[in-house]
């Protein structure tokens, strides 16, 4: 019996490695582990973070694109209806045709570079508002 309680310490001594049990010291995980599965933890988030991104500004692109094909339309609207084209964006929230000035989704300002030329409707000629654009560089083109 003596024999058998020194084989035990004997194999104790053997399954532990800086006091710890062998079981207990394979189950944590090691920091070459951790580091790499951070770094992909980052490298996803990143990722996400500029899809992201990408879809805010086509969001913002396609309510500017909406918004210039509505104020385009009451144009037009309120030269067929006054037989003269409007003045400005103004004239169009002054004639009951829009409730405001809507805000640029790229600038976030209620401003828009109103494009004036010959009032072709009128009788009397004259300057009117032919177009409207987005002040934001870049979108001239809209």
């Amino acid at each position: 019996m003596g024999n058998h309680s020194r084989q035990d310490s004997n194999s104790r001594a053997q399954s532990t490695a800086y006091g710890l049990p062998r079981r207990k010291r394979e189950r944590g995980f090691t920091l070459l582990e951790l580091v790499m599965v951070m770094t992909i933890i980052v490298i996803l988030a990143a990722i996400g973070v500029a899809s992201y991104q990408k879809i805010q500004q086509k969001a913002k692109e396609t309510v500017l694109k909406e918004d210039l094909r509505q104020m385009r339309k009451l144009i037009d609207d309120f030269a067929a209806d006054k037989e003269r084209l409007p003045s400005g964006v103004q004239d169009l929230v002054d004639a009951g045709y829009m409730r405001e000035v809507p805000v640029d989704p790229i600038t976030q300002k209620a401003e828009w570079e109103e494009v004036q030329g010959e009032d072709t409707v009128s009788l009397k000629g004259g300057q009117g508002m032919i177009d409207v654009k987005s002040k934001a560089p870049g979108y001239e083109d809209y």
